[in-house]
């Protein structure tokens, strides 16, 4: 299995001899408007892409996690041919069919595509009005023979729903959407460095990936804070927590 991260939520999984496109975000930086109600108010992405669109438009299927415009924008629908598989929450089914994508499946519980076992997890995108605001978010397991399972969380804090995800998938590589992104109140609605240090805990032996850092502009838990916080924790658990920058491939073998 191989993780590229190419820009924030935006990842290609090379898994099972296919490619997954994950949360596809092709904005150019600084075209789209800052989120509102935060205390940077500069425009989005912060930073480029590090590929070409053009090298992201084939995939085998995609895998969105949610349709906020951080994870799904218009240029991705712009230039993203209708005829790619697209796995998806029930939430995000319509607007998928509605913007003319011919093969939308929305993963009710789990499902089984070319080889690979997609289980869908649940989230929390906050707490409290907030996290009621944001809508509900989705993750994924993936599992197939000869491959580490590996546990796509989404747009979630440290929460029940994780920890139920962690105990019944124990997944060998866990991807973490992290930032810790937030509004003038209410709290994160992404993970926290102390956050992804509480998957390590409670998934001991798994392989962290974070991303979700340095790309949009009320995240603000950069690359350089999750080092520093992944630096002060014992140092197995520091070497399982991997911080790619945009366009680095990470490798996981079965063990």
């Amino acid at each position: 299995m191989h993780i590229q991260l190419i820009r924030h939520a935006t990842l290609q999984f090379h898994y099972a001899g296919l490619r997954l496109l994950v949360d596809p975000m092709f904005s150019e930086a600084g075209s789209l408007p800052p989120v509102p109600n935060t205390d940077n108010a500069v425009n989005n992405p912060l930073v480029p892409l590090p590929v070409s669109v053009g090298e992201l438009l084939h995939p085998d299927a995609i895998l969105l996690t949610h349709n906020h415009p951080d994870h799904w924008d218009a240029a991705a629908t712009q230039r993203l041919p209708r005829s790619i598989p697209v796995f998806c929450q029930p939430a995000d089914l319509k607007m998928l069919q509605e913007l003319g994508f011919k093969e939308v499946t929305a993963v009710e519980s789990s499902l089984r595509w070319q080889g690979i076992s997609l289980t869908r997890t649940s989230g929390q995108h906050g707490t409290g009005e907030i996290g009621i605001a944001m809508g509900p978010v989705s993750g994924f397991v993936l599992q197939a023979d000869n491959e580490p399972s590996l546990y796509l969380a989404g747009d979630t804090i440290w929460c029940s729903d994780v920890q139920d995800a962690l105990n019944v998938h124990q997944p060998d590589v866990i991807v973490l959407f992290g930032g810790g992104a937030e509004f003038r109140e209410g709290g994160p609605i992404t993970m926290t460095g102390e956050d992804v240090l509480q998957v390590a805990s409670y998934g001991p032996k798994a392989e962290l990936v974070v991303a979700h850092l340095d790309t949009w502009n009320h995240c603000f838990v950069t690359r350089a804070d999750m080092r520093r916080i992944a630096g002060q924790a014992d140092p197995g658990t520091a070497r399982r927590i991997h911080i790619p920058a945009d366009g680095d491939t990470l490798e996981f073998k079965l063990s």
